[in-house]
This record gives C-alpha cells, structure tokens and sequence, in this order.
C-alpha cells in the first residue's frame, strides 16, 4: 500500500490561511473521490472537505464557505485551501480516498495548530 504524503501545516495566528497538499499514488488517486479529514487530541477524525472524480465538492458546516478543496489529476494531488481559521481548527490533517476503507492506508497527517 502507497501511504498518502500530506504537507503545508503549521502554525498559524486566528484569521490566518494555509493550503494543504496531499501526493497520493495514481491508482488511489484517479478512480477514488478524496477527502481531507482531521482528527484533534481526544476526537475521532472527521471529514472537511470531499471532492468527487468529476470535481463535486461536499463541505460539513463548521468549514464551509472557508475551506476549499481541489484536486490536480495530472499531478496526483489534492489540495486543501483554508481561510479565516479559527483556534478550533487545530489538528492534524490528513487525505484518504472517500470512504476510507481497507486497502488505502493512512498517511502520516500535517499538523495545523491556529492560535488565539
């Protein structure tokens, strides 16, 4: 199994933006719709953002209208575009194939941490 490579986090001041990147293997990557999740200390991970193979995008409501998510298919990418981020926005990030499922392997996650 190809593990995901998810970078672009770090810390970052309440208000702030930061774009995710996730690398994932081609055959994970261009039959799957992906989505980014995050999981913070003493929660279970959650979905953020989804993108579909034809581009359809699914937000929950606590991101919406600040979180965008792409995807490159030429380069086996998927992106993660966060605007006005707030102090509960702090976890580590992470891309799978939606829905996670065995055979897809989780990555090691990029850690974003917004301060008040």
């Amino acid at each position: 199994q190809v593990q995901p490579v998810e970078s672009g986090g770090g810390l970052v001041q309440a208000g702030g933006s930061l774009r995710l990147s996730c690398a994932a293997s081609g055959s994970t990557f261009s039959i799957n719709a992906m989505g980014w999740y995050r999981q913070a200390p003493g929660n279970q991970r959650e979905l953020v953002a989804l993108i579909r193979s034809g581009g359809i995008t699914h937000y929950p409501d606590s991101v919406k209208g600040r979180f965008t998510i792409s995807r490159d298919n030429a380069k086996n990418t998927v992106y993660l575009q966060m605007n006005s981020l707030k102090p509960e926005d702090t976890a580590v990030y992470y891309c799978n194939v939606y829905p996670p499922r065995t055979g897809y392997s989780w990555g090691q996650g990029t850690q974003v941490t917004v301060s008040s």
